[in-house]
């Protein structure tokens, strides 16, 4: 099973760019950020028309996240619980032919001197309890995949002196990523991979050019999903296109 993370920033404003990804990557789920509609304008005759179901939670003009998949998507939850009025469209998760999959797009953080970073970090607490209080014990293959907005480590930024104070690589930022991985989850990619390598490129100042990026779209595996992993890369092919999203997606294959 293929299953793929890809921040469209916009999937109305990409809509071309996300059904031409679709038709020659192939996943059988991808899990989308950034979809920025509610889920009564999403494509859905676009996507239906390439073979995909669809599970939605979205929001106007701001975050938005879905599923689609070529297997009916089953037991749907659309938001993190735990959020007491948190109406931040920012999670969904399903269950596609026995694995547990999330779409996660995790809050920016910036700028760190306002109540957006102490709301990150409290949505990275409501993540990590949900993962041990419910995903895991579930005993479920688990593939959480999503824009983290988080840098793991240096390796992952580049120019670490610069991005130090930002909410992306600050120290408290790590140490939740490094929480929910310590629960005995495995981020793919790097579990495969040694080398330097990013998801994302902003818009500004020539990053794509001169690959100036960031990696903050990730897969994180239970257990019985990471016996499974049989590679994960990331995609930089859609980032190179003509009015593209400024992520890049990243998929794991996983054996049947």
């Amino acid at each position: 099973m293929k299953i793929a993370t890809f921040n469209v920033n916009s999937v109305k404003a990409r809509l071309p760019r996300v059904l031409e990804w679709l038709e020659e990557a192939k996943p059988d789920v991808a899990l989308l950020q950034e979809t920025k509609c509610e889920d009564d304008k999403f494509p859905l005759l676009e996507i239906h028309a390439l073979g995909y179901q669809t599970a939605l939670h979205g929001q106007k003009t701001y975050n938005g996240v879905a599923i689609l998949s070529r297997y009916p998507i089953g037991d749907v939850v659309c938001g993190l619980p735990g959020g007491d009025g948190d109406d931040h469209a920012r999670y969904i998760e399903g269950t596609v032919k026995g694995v547990r999959v999330a779409s996660i797009y995790l809050p920016n953080g910036n700028p760190t001197d306002t109540e957006k970073f102490p709301y990150k970090l409290a949505w990275m607490e409501r993540l990590r309890t949900h993962i041990r209080r419910t995903l895991l014990p579930a005993e479920m293959p688990l593939a959480l995949g999503g824009d983290y907005n988080c840098c793991p480590t240096d390796k992952d930024v580049y120019d670490p002196k610069a991005w130090a104070d930002d909410a992306l690589c600050r120290p408290e930022t790590r140490a939740q990523f490094r929480a929910m991985i310590n629960l005995g989850l495995t981020e793919a990619w790097r579990a495969l991979h040694n080398e330097i390598a990013y998801t994302f490129w902003d818009y500004q100042a020539g990053r794509w050019s001169r690959d100036e990026g960031l990696r903050i779209d990730h897969f994180l595996l239970s257990p019985r999903a990471a016996d499974r992993l049989v590679a994960c890369e990331i995609d930089r092919k859609p980032r190179g296109k003509e009015k593209a999203s400024d992520h890049t997606p990243v998929w794991v294959e996983l054996r049947e």
